[in-house]
C-alpha cells in the first residue's frame, strides 16, 4: 500500500512538473528541471515526458491534416500574385526615379531654408543674450558714474540690483566674472567711505542741533499761538505734517551750516539732505533711508552700535550745562535748543528708519536726559534772584516741554519741577516786594492826601477802593484820610497777584488750583513781608506820634479793603470767593496786628515823651511856704499839658478806644512819675512849700483830665489816675495837729474797699508825717493799722469776721 501511495505521489509530482514546463517561460525552466534530477525517479519522469511528447505530436499531426488543403490553396494564390507584384515593383521604381529627379530643386531649397532658420535662431539667441548683457553693462556704467559722483546710496542700490538680478540673468561671461570680482571691492570702498560720512553726519547734527532745536521751538511756539487763537482745546501731538516741518527745519539748519562752512565745512551733500526727507507712509521705510552706508550686505549692528554709542556721548555733552547758564536767559535758551535739536533728530530717525533706533532706546535716553535736565535746572535756578528772569525761564521751560511733548516725549516731570520752582519764585517775589514796601514806607510823608480836583479824586479812588459817601459829598479841596502809602500798597498787592498769576499760566492747572496758589502766596506776602515792613516802619527811631497815628489810619483802611482783594482774585481766577475749601486772605489779621503794634508804640512813645518833659522837673523839696497869693504851675507841666492837648487833637481820626487808652495811659504815667518823685529814696525831707507846689501841679493835671482831652470818658474816670496824688492835698489842708490822724485813719474806711490802696500810699503818708515831728508815732500807728486791717480782711474772707469783732 505504501509503495502504491508513493508511486501515486510521484506520478502526481511528475504531472505537475510537466504542466509547469508547458506553461513556464523557457528561461525559467532550469529550477524545474533541477527538481527532477534531484529526485530518484528521473527515469520514470523521462517516460512520462516521452509519452507527453508523443501525445502532442499526434495532436499536431491531426491539426496539420485538418488545415493542409487550405495551405495548398494559399500557396496557389501566392503564385498567381507574384507576377502582379513584379509589375508593381517596376512601376514604383520608375515613380521613385521621377520623384527623385523632381525633388532635387526642393531639397536645395529646403537646405537653404534650414540654413536661414539656423541663422535666425542664432540671431534671436544673440539678441536675447544682448538683452541680458546690455542692462548689466549699462548698470555697471551707471555704478561707475555714481561712484565718481560720490552718490553712494544710489550706487549701493545699483550694486545690489546688479549682483542679485542682472548678473545671474546675463550668464557666464568673462566681463560678468570681472564685474562679480569687483563688487566686493566696491562694497568695501563704499563701506569705508560711508563710515567716514556717518562720522561727518554725526558731527554735523551735533554742530547744528542748536539751530534745529531753535527752529523746532519756534514752530511749536507758532503752533501754540495758532491753537490759542483758533480754539481753546489742548493741542494734539504733531502728526506727519509736523514731522515733515521738523525735517524741513533740520534740512534748513544743516544746509545753512554747510553753506556757511564752504568747502572746508561739514560734508553735507545731497545724500545727507536726503536723510532728512520724510517719505509718505506707503513708501519704503527701509533703514537705508537714514544713511547711504546702511546696506543689506553690510553688517547693521556695526553701524547701529556706532551710531548709538556716539549719540550717547553727544547726549552727555548736550546735557552738560555751562557754569554761567543761570546768569542770562540766553544761556538757558541755548541749553534747551541743543536738547530739543538732539531729540528732534532722534525722533526723526525713529520714525523714518527701521532698526537704527527703537522706541525703547529713545525712551531710555529721554529718561536719562530728563533726570539730568531737572537736576541742572534745579541747581541753576536756585542761583537766580530776579523774578523776571525766573518767569522768563518758566515760560521757556513750558515752551521746551510743549515742543518735546509734540514729539511724543513725556514731560510731566518738567511741570512738576515748575510747581516746585513756584515756591522759589514766590520767595523771590517776596524779597522784591519787601524792598518795594520799604521804599513806599520810606517815601511816604504820613499825611492825609490833599485832593483839589475831581480828576485827582478819581485817580486815587481808582487805585484804592475808598467807600466813604460823606467824603464824596464834601466840596473840593478836601483830604483823603489815608496817606500815599495806602493806594501804593494796594496797587503793589495787585501787582503781586498779577505776578503770581503770570507764573501759573500754561502750567495745566485748574482754576481752583491757580486760585489757591495765588491766595497762599498773597497770604505769605501779607503775613510775612508786609507785616515785617509795617513793624519796621513802626519801630523806627525817628517815627513820631503823628506818623504812628497815620499808620493806624492807613492799616484800618487797608484792613477794610481786604474783601476787595478777595474779589479781585476771584475775578481773575474765575473762582467764586465762597467756594468750599477756598483759602481766605489773612490781611485782616495782618493789619490788625500792625495796628495794635502801632497803638502800643504810640503808648510807649507818648510815655517816653512825657518822661522827657518830667526830666525837666526841678522841685525844691525844702522850699519855704510863700505867704499870700497862689503858686504857679511848674513850667515843665505847662509844656507837657500843651503837648498832650496838641497830640490828643490829632487823635480825632483814631478809633475812640485807642485815643481813650492813650489818654488814660498818659495820665497814669504822669501820676506814677510824680509819685516816684515823691518816693525817691534820695528825698529825705519835704517841706510844706514843696508840698504846696506838688499840690498845685496835681490840681493842674486834674484840671486837664476834667477838661476831657479825649471824648468818650464817663464822669470823672480820667481823674482816678491822679487819686493817689490827692494825698498831698489832704495833707496840706488838714490842721497840723490832726494831720497824722487824718492821714492814717481819715479815709481808710472809705478807701479800704477799693484796690487802689498800695504800699506807696503808706510810704507817701510816712514821708509827709516826717515833717510834722510825729514820725515815730505815725510809724507805729501805720504798722498797727495795717496789721489790723489785714487780719480783718483775712477773717472776713473766711466768714469769721463777726466772731472776731465781738472777741
Amino acid at each position: 500500500v505504501e509503495r502504491k501511495m508513493a508511486s501515486v505521489e510521484t506520478a502526481a509530482e511528475h504531472e505537475r512538473i510537466l504542466r509547469e514546463i508547458e506553461s513556464t517561460d523557457t528561461n525559467c525552466i532550469g529550477p524545474t528541471l533541477r527538481s527532477v534530477y534531484d529526485g530518484q525517479e528521473h527515469g520514470l519522469f523521462m517516460e512520462k515526458l516521452d509519452a507527453r511528447i508523443r501525445n502532442h505530436d499526434r495532436e499536431i499531426e491531426k491539426m496539420c491534416n485538418h488545415h493542409f488543403q487550405g495551405f495548398v490553396d494559399s500557396i496557389t494564390e501566392l503564385l498567381k500574385v507574384r507576377g502582379e507584384a513584379q509589375k508593381l515593383k517596376s512601376q514604383v521604381i520608375d515613380t521613385n526615379r521621377r520623384l527623385q529627379d523632381d525633388g532635387k530643386d526642393l531639397t536645395s531649397s529646403m537646405e537653404e531654408l534650414q540654413q536661414c532658420r539656423v541663422q535666425q535662431r542664432n540671431i534671436a539667441t544673440t539678441i536675447d543674450k544682448l538683452t541680458h548683457c546690455l542692462p548689466v553693462l549699462e548698470m555697471y556704467s551707471r555704478l561707475q558714474e555714481q561712484m565718481r559722483a560720490k552718490r553712494y546710496y544710489p550706487a549701493l542700490r545699483t550694486l545690489e540690483q546688479l549682483e542679485q538680478t542682472c548678473l545671474p540673468r546675463a550668464g557666464q561671461y568673462r566681463f560678468c566674472s570681472i564685474m562679480a570680482e569687483n563688487i566686493p571691492k566696491l562694497r568695501i570702498q563704499i563701506r569705508d567711505t560711508a563710515m567716514t560720512q556717518l562720522r561727518d553726519f554725526l558731527e554735523s547734527i551735533r554742530k547744528h542741533s542748536d539751530k534745529i532745536g531753535e527752529t523746532a521751538i519756534k514752530q511749536a511756539q507758532l503752533q501754540r499761538s495758532l491753537d490759542s487763537s483758533v480754539s481753546t482745546q489742548p493741542r494734539v501731538l504733531m502728526g506727519r505734517r509736523g514731522r515733515k516741518e521738523a525735517a524741513a527745519a533740520m534740512a534748513a539748519a544743516l544746509g545753512a551750516g554747510t553753506d556757511s562752512g564752504g568747502q572746508g565745512g561739514s560734508p553735507l551733500s545731497e545724500q545727507d539732505s536726503g536723510i532728512l526727507d520724510v517719505e509718505d507712509e506707503e513708501e519704503d521705510d527701509d533703514v537705508r533711508k537714514l544713511h547711504p552706508s546702511i546696506h543689506p550686505s553690510i553688517r547693521f549692528d556695526l553701524y547701529f552700535n556706532y551710531y548709538r554709542k556716539q549719540r550717547r556721548k553727544q547726549a552727555r555733552l548736550v546735557l552738560q550745562p555751562h557754569s554761567n547758564m543761570h546768569e542770562t536767559l540766553e544761556g538757558y535758551r541755548r541749553y534747551f535748543n541743543q536738547i530739543v535739536g538732539f531729540f528732534v533728530v532722534e525722533d526723526h530717525v525713529l520714525h523714518t528708519t527701521q532698526g537704527l533706533v527703537n522706541r525703547a532706546y529713545v525712551e531710555e535716553l529721554w529718561e536719562l536726559a530728563l533726570s539730568k535736565i531737572i537736576a541742572a535746572l534745579r541747581t541753576h535756578s536756585s542761583y537766580c534772584d530776579n523774578p523776571d528772569l525766573v518767569l522768563d525761564l518758566k515760560n521757556l521751560i513750558v515752551l521746551f516741554a510743549d515742543t518735546l511733548q509734540g514729539y511724543g516725549f513725556p514731560v510731566s516731570q518738567l511741570f512738576d519741577m515748575l510747581l516746585e520752582m513756584r515756591e522759589q519764585y514766590g520767595e523771590i517775589l517776596l524779597k522784591r516786594w519787601n524792598i518795594t514796601f520799604r521804599q513806599v514806607l520810606d517815601q511816604d510823608n504820613y499825611s492825609p492826601i490833599p485832593v483839589s480836583t475831581e480828576q485827582e479824586f478819581k485817580h486815587y479812588t481808582s487805585q484804592f477802593p475808598l467807600q466813604d459817601p460823606e467824603l464824596e459829598k464834601l466840596p473840593f479841596p478836601k483830604k483823603l484820610p489815608f496817606s500815599e502809602f495806602v493806594p501804593k500798597v494796594y496797587c503793589q498787592l495787585k501787582e503781586f497777584i498779577y505776578a503770581c498769576l503770570k507764573y501759573s499760566e500754561d502750567l495745566h492747572l485748574s482754576s481752583t488750583e491757580v486760585d489757591d496758589m495765588i491766595r497762599k502766596s498773597t497770604n505769605l506776602l501779607l503775613t510775612r513781608t508786609l507785616s515785617h515792613c509795617l513793624q519796621y516802619a513802626i519801630k523806627k527811631k525817628n517815627v513820631g506820634l503823628a506818623e504812628l497815628v497815620q499808620v493806624i489810619i492807613n492799616t484800618t483802611h487797608l484792613e477794610q479793603s481786604c474783601h476787595f482783594l478777595e474779589e479781585f482774585i476771584s475775578n481773575i481766577t474765575n473762582v467764586p470767593p465762597d467756594t468750599a475749601n477756598a483759602t481766605k486772605l489773612y490781611g485782616t489779621s495782618t493789619f490788625k496786628d500792625a495796628r495794635h503794634a502801632a497803638e502800643a508804640e504810640i503808648y510807649t512813645s507818648l510815655n517816653a515823651k512825657i518822661d522827657q518833659f518830667l526830666q525837666l522837673a526841678d522841685y525844691d523839696w525844702m522850699a519855704a511856704v510863700q505867704g499870700g497869693g497862689t503858686l504857679d504851675t511848674s513850667d515843665y507841666l505847662i509844656d507837657l499839658i500843651a503837648f498832650l492837648k496838641s497830640t490828643f487833637s490829632v487823635f480825632t481820626n483814631l478809633p475812640g478806644k485807642v485815643a481813650q487808652t492813650a489818654c488814660m495811659s498818659a495820665c497814669k504815667h504822669i501820676s506814677t512819675s510824680l509819685m516816684q518823685l515823691l518816693l525817691d529814696p534820695e528825698v529825705r525831707q519835704i517841706s510844706m512849700g514843696a508840698l504846696h507846689q506838688i499840690h498845685t501841679d496835681v490840681k493842674e493835671c486834674e484840671s486837664f483830665a476834667r477838661a476831657g482831652p479825649v471824648a468818650g470818658f464817663q464822669g470823672d474816670t480820667l481823674l482816678l489816675a491822679f487819686s493817689d496824688l490827692r494825698q498831698v492835698g489832704l495833707f496840706q489842708e488838714v490842721d497840723p495837729s490832726l494831720r497824722w490822724e487824718r492821714l492814717v485813719l481819715g479815709s481808710w474806711e472809705k478807701r479800704s474797699r477799693t484796690s487802689r490802696r498800695r504800699d506807696r500810699t503808706g510810704r507817701l503818708r510816712c514821708v509827709l508825717l516826717e515833717n510834722t515831728g510825729c514820725w515815730a508815732v505815725c510809724v507805729c500807728v501805720c504798722v498797727c493799722a495795717r496789721a489790723v486791717f489785714r487780719l480783718f480782711f483775712f477773717l472776713r474772707k473766711k466768714r469769721l469776721a463777726g466772731k472776731c469783732v465781738r472777741a
